[in-house]
């Protein structure tokens, strides 16, 4: 008698953690004679769906010969492991997976056609229960880019962004936010800005990013200085503590789709106005923030352009936010040069300390954007005047109230850290006299990255010159950090095949 399809039991192999790392990628590892991939007719890059003990992750599969594996085990990447949970001879089970319907929302996408709020949900729900594989995943923010999200399309992605994942509520009328655009080197005013409002009473519950495509995010700087990998339950015990936090919003679940499309994006090194938008507010809201602050610097090397450019995307952003019940107000900051001195995880963190410890030696620049965005910040939630906001964020910052806050917040979140320092450094001299009429951001963002930034924490460069300086030849420009030989010497090849990252004008 041939048994119900339904009641036979689906063949299982052993787990085994075989300890390589793949990143984020879940890899599994099968021989090339096993049984499984015989009667499942698997062969190499096929995507699998594992499943152990109730949890199920979608893999990319590859045969090895016999030797690694015994007959009837299963090797599995670290990422795979962690996500499933097993222990070592743990029963596996491996099969195709199941079509993924919103593929065809995609398919339809690439071929020029708009997706409606169902179709969204139904994309952001795969990605976010990590369906999706990273070539899926780049095919979905390619036609986004090649083909620009609308309005409506923007609003759709963002709310699905929302309910894909948890969402905080606040005993608070008032929730206070800020978030910068990006594509500005040393833009690190998020801590200054969260010490400050937060010392005037207000709750600011800051979830940040780790870097896209710069050298640094708020997260990676923050990390240097405190614990940022907060849950939930830690992260409301900090705002119930201090009324602020500044933690990564990965470790949080808030909007989880958006973290894996971050992921893909910083690869593919692309950050299209309509992904950003729905990244930003559905981040902030799901956060449960009410009324936030957003920085968008201008300038010819910065990620936003143009005047007209800045005031189409804050017209967006304010479209989306007013459809979604929240309350924005965009400023425009200058974007021709970094701020700060320092471009890196540790060294924007330097930056940060000596501002807020009112360093007389700390870079003016930073200071004079936080205050202004803090600022902002009080006026849109009624703590100061329209127009008295800057002031009132200065003096905060001047008395030391705003220091006390941020070491409250630190601790908080698990203790004040000193951050790391590289233990390597080469300084780039000026190779004739001039003044500075130029810095191109983007390249000193790529010159830091190919240092080691963001993921060596020291590495990193310190920027010495500014537009309008007068600079002699053989002065030094910036100096180079690296935390090893190799990086060190990628970058200073880099900075010696583009001299003009710095202009000098005779």
């Amino acid at each position: 008698m041939i048994a119900d399809a339904q009641t036979v039991s689906a063949p299982t192999l052993k787990a085994r953690r075989l300890g390589f790392f793949t990143q984020h990628d879940a890899i599994v590892l099968m021989r090339a004679d096993c049984h499984v991939c015989r009667s499942e007719g698997l062969g190499p890059r096929s995507q699998v769906l594992l499943a152990a003990q109730g949890r199920e992750v979608l893999a990319t599969l590859y045969q090895v010969a016999d030797g690694l594996l015994k007959p009837g085990e299963a090797g599995l990447s670290e990422a795979a492991w962690e996500r499933l949970g097993v222990a070592d001879g743990a029963a596996l089970t491996v099969r195709h997976p199941p079509p993924l319907g919103s593929l065809s929302a995609i398919r339809r996408r690439i071929h020029g056609q708009r997706l409606d709020p169902a179709d969204l949900r139904s994309i952001v729900q795969d990605i976010a229960l990590a369906r999706y594989t990273d070539v899926h995943l780049s095919a979905f923010l390619t036609a986004c880019s090649a083909l620009p999200l609308d309005l409506g399309e923007t609003v759709s992605l963002t709310q699905a962004m929302i309910e894909a994942g948890e969402r905080l509520a606040w005993d608070a009328p008032i929730v206070v936010d800020k978030h910068s655009v990006g594509g500005l080197p040393g833009n690190r005013t998020t801590p200054i800005v969260v010490a400050i409002v937060a010392s005037h009473g207000l709750v600011m519950p800051k979830t940040s990013s780790r870097a896209i495509t710069s050298p640094a995010g708020t997260a990676d700087t923050m990390e240097t200085l405190a614990p940022v990998d907060l849950d939930v339950p830690a992260m409301r015990r900090v705002v119930e503590r201090e009324g602020a936090c500044v933690v990564w919003g990965g470790s949080v679940r808030l909007s989880p789709a958006d973290d894996i499309l971050i992921r893909v994006e910083r690869v593919l090194d692309i950050d299209t106005e309509g992904q950003l938008i729905a990244s930003v507010l559905s981040k902030k809201i799901a956060a449960g923030s009410t009324h936030i602050v957003i920085d968008i610097p201008v300038g010819a090397t910065a990620k936003v352009r143009s005047d007209d450019a800045a005031a189409d995307l804050a017209e967006r952003l304010a479209h989306v936010a007013r459809a979604l019940g929240v309350t924005v107000r965009c400023v425009m900051t200058d974007g021709d040069q970094p701020v700060g001195r320092g471009i890196g995880p540790a060294l924007e963190a330097h930056d940060v300390l000596a501002v807020l410890r009112n360093d007389p030696a700390a870079p003016e620049d930073l200071r004079r954007r936080a205050c202004g965005l803090a600022g902002a910040a009080l006026e849109l939630a009624g703590r100061a005047a329209p127009g008295e906001g800057l002031a009132l964020a200065e003096a905060t910052l001047a008395d030391g109230r705003a220091w006390t806050k941020f070491q409250r917040i630190c601790e908080a979140q698990g203790g004040l850290r000193k951050p790391p320092v590289a233990p390597l450094t080469r300084p780039i001299l000026a190779p004739r006299a001039g003044r500075v009429v130029g810095i191109n951001n983007r390249t000193l963002a790529r010159l830091a990255k190919l240092a080691g930034a963001p993921d060596a924490k020291a590495a990193g460069l310190t920027l010495h010159v500014r537009l309008g300086d007068e600079v002699g030849q053989g002065q030094p420009l910036m100096t180079v950090h690296a935390e090893a030989p190799g990086e060190l010497a990628y970058a200073l090849e880099f900075a010696g095949a583009n001299p003009d990252i710095v202009l000098l004008e005779a």
